[in-house]
């Protein structure tokens, strides 16, 4: 299987993890000028943006590790785009989750970080 099969498997699993724990998916792989965001799901009265990370082991940090200063700043930007483009969901909270994929494992942490951009 090659490396976008998996990552469109990895985000199926985190899909179906989500609307398993009372999440609504509102869409999937929305793209943006300068960023894309895996999963955007609300949870209650929050908007929640997804990032979806797979590796086969911990060596190397892990999943985790994989969510960089950058990609942060490419989904934050791509996170401020989505909520342009869909003013219902303006007054909403929002949170920035990341869910970590390892062979028979799924983490999923929410707040695992924060906006870098004032315009959220």
């Amino acid at each position: 299987m090659n490396t976008t099969a998996q990552g469109a498997l990895a985000e199926q699993q985190a899909a179906h993890y989500l609307t398993q724990h009372g999440y609504q998916v509102l869409t999937r792989n929305f793209r943006a000028t300068g960023g894309e965001i895996d999963i955007v799901a609300a949870h209650n009265q929050t908007l929640v943006f997804v990032e979806v990370k797979q590796r086969a082991s911990n060596a190397f940090g892990g999943p985790l590790a994989a969510v960089t200063k950058t990609k942060q700043q490419r989904v934050t930007t791509a996170a401020t785009q989505f909520i342009k483009t869909h003013p219902q969901y303006q007054q909403n909270d929002i949170r920035f989750d990341v869910i970590c994929i390892l062979p028979g494992e799924i983490e999923h942490i929410e707040n695992a970080f924060s906006p870098r951009r004032t315009t959220l």
